[in-house]
């Protein structure tokens, strides 16, 4: 899974807003299709900030698994 980098979250809230304008914009020119596709980019930016917030709330530690072991039976 990607992971966005933390120091762009900045960068995230800036492409919200722009697609936000967008979508506002398309909606004026009665651009319907144009809107959908907007709208599915800007419901993945908002998803991609609330996952960015929620892995630096809680540290953004790893969780090691180990090293699975096979035996020969």
């Amino acid at each position: 899974m990607l992971r966005v980098d933390p120091t762009q979250r900045t960068r995230l809230i800036e492409i919200i807003r722009s697609l936000t304008d967008r979508i506002v914009e398309a909606k004026l020119n009665g651009w319907l299709g144009e809107v959908e596709g907007l709208n599915v980019s800007l419901e993945a930016a908002r998803t991609k900030l609330v996952s960015l917030e929620r892995t630096s709330r809680s540290g953004g530690s790893i969780t090691q698994l180990g090293i699975p072991v096979i035996r020969n039976e």
